[in-house]
């Protein structure tokens, strides 16, 4: 017994009206996975027509067996002396096996029907996590400075959204769930499908936050075709499959934080701005530092501004900058900034002159003999002028206020 492939013509034809029955089904909505249609009396006779329509799926069935099926959409000619003919489509494998292997075991004797299934995709299926997910966040990486690596913050997420499914094998949708049944609609899948799809779900969420993928926390809802590709990759979905049923599509709709993640992300975000600011701070001291020794001329009031600056700052450059203006050096040790002006820029303050009866001193500071020119040490001339004191006679310097001879008061 098989199927016969008719012209479309056929249906309102002379040809038409020897067909003993016209088995169709109409109208399978959204919300209809298979319906089951066969005679009165329960056989369906010889030269009768079945009519498959787009999107449906059309198995005979014959005292507990699959005898044929096609899901090709036209008009057959049921032929109880042919051999299967197997029109399948896109389920010609499917067919075949199930024409072998396909039975009912204790199935009433001499029922003859032709179950229709629904192979388009079936939409507007709602899906939610009902606890939080765990997720890598890898828009908020927290650095390793041990082991120079960066780790994703972990953030937990509920997501809420839509998926569409099909009857993808006819099969083993009938032999697992549906059965014999008159008519078998979503309502009665729907609950399983939906705790199975959150099981799903949440592998794909897993897989999305590792380093492979490093997808952002919030940018889930636009990853529906790496969430495709994946899950075919992944074949998350398997369970579902082995019913005879494949997932479509998922579309993320929504993606909401936990409170405490969004602390966490909060203060992720103020962490990582005080540290630019700090990085900033750094900079501008470094720079003011490097700036304050190459200017000669201001020197002394760069460094004291550097010292306001930190006096500015909660002391918080002593902590982070202090460090490497603190190391001592060779002849010098610098305790902080401002502690001590350096030299003026047009040399040393001239020194005054100190002078013996014996030895004179240059402005410079240094003695020298009393019959010397020049001072010895600095090759500067030794003043002209003196002051001489008018009790013993002795030569003085010039800012010399009393004798150091014999210690007369000098004008």
């Amino acid at each position: 017994m098989g199927l016969i492939k008719s012209a479309v013509s056929a249906v309102t034809s002379t040809l038409g009206d020897q067909w003993k029955e016209a088995i169709r089904c109409e109208n399978m909505t959204n919300d209809t996975l298979m319906v089951k249609k066969t005679t009165s009396n329960g056989v369906i006779t010889n030269k009768s027509t079945i009519i498959v329509a787009p999107g449906q799926c059309a198995i005979i069935y014959d005292n507990g067996r699959v005898i044929d099926a096609t899901a090709e959409e036209g008009v057959y000619t049921f032929d109880t002396s042919s051999s299967p003919s197997f029109f399948a489509g896109q389920f010609g494998d499917v067919f075949k096996e199930m024409w072998q292997r396909f039975t009912y075991n204790g199935a009433t004797a001499k029922q003859q029907a032709v179950f229709f299934f629904n192979t388009k995709e079936i939409v507007d299926n709602k899906f939610g996590t009902p606890a939080p997910i765990p997720f890598q966040d890898w828009s908020h990486p927290i650095p390793n400075q041990m082991t120079n690596t960066i780790t994703p913050l972990r953030v937990d997420v509920k997501c809420f959204g839509t998926y569409t499914f099909r009857v993808a094998n006819p099969a083993l949708f009938m032999n697992a769930i549906a059965g014999t049944a008159d008519v078998y609609k979503k309502d009665q899948l729907v609950e399983q499908m939906r705790s199975e799809v959150i099981a799903v779900f949440q592998n794909v969420v897993n897989e999305l936050g590792t380093s492979e993928h490093k997808v952002p926390v919030l940018e889930m809802p636009s990853q529906t075709d790496e969430i495709r590709q994946m899950m075919d990759e992944k074949v998350f979905d398997e369970k579902i499959r082995e019913r005879g049923i494949e997932i479509v599509c998922f579309a993320v709709e929504s993606v909401t934080l936990t409170d405490d993640s969004m602390k966490k992300i909060d203060d992720y975000e103020l962490s990582s701005n005080t540290f630019m600011q700090q990085g900033r701070m750094v900079g501008a001291y470094s720079n003011a530092m490097e700036g304050a020794a190459n200017n000669a001329n201001g020197a002394a009031n760069g460094f004291m501004g550097l010292g306001m600056m930190n006096m500015a700052g909660g002391g918080m450059m002593g902590g982070v900058a202090a460090g490497p203006w603190n190391q001592s050096t060779a002849g010098s040790t610098m305790q902080g900034i401002g502690a001590q002006a350096p030299e003026a820029p047009n040399g040393p303050e001239p020194k005054p002159v100190v002078e013996s009866a014996n030895t004179w001193t240059c402005e410079e500071g240094h003695a020298n003999p009393e019959n010397a020119k020049f001072c010895g040490e600095c090759g500067k001339p030794r003043p002209a002028n003196s002051k001489k004191c008018p009790k013993c006679g002795t030569e003085n310097g010039l800012n010399a206020k009393f004798c150091t001879e014999c210690g007369e008061k000098l004008d």
